[in-house]
């Protein structure tokens, strides 16, 4: 079988094709998806994607799934995971009733909800309110975190103790050239827009360019509003999925939603399709 992970991030199998906007891998493919998918028609049976639909433009995402159904072969199958609109509303409502009434012990898990909600859409800076709450040092509510996004927390967890660790020669070490010169490039066009337009002109500047560095949420999705995009995109037979339910065969072998028998993204919608043929 022909397997296509769009997007993978770090999260991949040797067995399929890995591509992402950025590689840190041999196995993963750099590629800018906005420009489509840079395969054959009617040449993979899976195509799968993991919060990844989230991070582009309504019109973007058409044009993502209009590509994804080039590539499938006839009766291919799409699996698309991305953050579940509902669920975090439903828990940050049931959250709200229980502050309005008094209990104290729900206002961390409240806090939480409101961040899953909001922060990743509005974040100006990298972390946004999200990595504070994570970061902080009497965090009150962390199996409550871990129920919501699961691996997810643990990364974020284990990443800040091994940064605290690291010396500044291993920091260095750790950026591959081209950050560096991502980076500089940035300085010297925040340094060209704060002579010219004075420090509000860098600002805006600095928080546009990070908008558009891809970590945050242009838009959420549904089993409604997911279901129509994939119809609309020319698929049938969409249905909701359990994580570790799928009609690709053999799927959680390669433990891209349940790793160990554990949901890697608990707050996640998973909904798969059909190519027609």
């Amino acid at each position: 079988m022909q397997l296509l992970n769009i997007g993978c991030g770090s999260v991949f199998h040797p067995a399929w094709t890995n591509i992402d906007m950025a590689s840190f891998s041999p196995d993963v493919q750099s590629y800018d998806l906005r420009k489509g998918l840079p395969y054959a028609n009617n040449y993979f049976d899976v195509c799968y994607s993991s919060h990844v639909i989230e991070h582009l433009t309504i019109d973007e995402v058409k044009f993502h799934l209009k590509e994804a159904l080039r590539v499938l072969k006839p009766k291919g199958i799409i699996r698309v995971v991305v953050p579940d609109l509902e669920g975090i509303v439903r828990e940050y409502l049931r959250l709200l009733e229980l502050v309005e009434v008094g209990v104290k012990e729900a206002e961390a898990d409240y806090d939480w909800m409101m961040l899953e909600l909001y922060d990743q859409n509005v974040r100006s800076f990298t972390g946004g309110e999200m990595g504070k709450f994570l970061n902080s040092p009497d965090l009150k509510n962390k199996e409550f975190i871990l129920s919501r996004i699961g691996k997810e927390a643990e990364q974020f967890w284990d990443e800040q103790t091994a940064k605290e660790k690291r010396t500044i020669w291993e920091k260095i070490k750790s950026k591959k050239i081209s950050w560096y010169m991502e980076n500089l490039q940035s300085k010297l066009l925040l340094i060209l827009a704060k002579s010219i337009a004075g420090k509000k002109g860098k600002m805006a500047l600095e928080e546009g360019l990070f908008r558009n560095s891809g970590e945050i949420h242009r838009w959420m999705y549904d089993r409604f509003s997911l279901r129509r995009l994939l119809e609309n995109a020319g698929f049938v037979d969409v249905r909701v999925c359990r994580a570790d339910e799928s009609g690709i065969p053999n799927f959680n072998s390669y433990e891209l939603d349940t790793i160990a028998g554990k949901i890697r993204k608990p707050d996640s919608l998973f909904m798969e399709a059909i190519k027609p043929g």
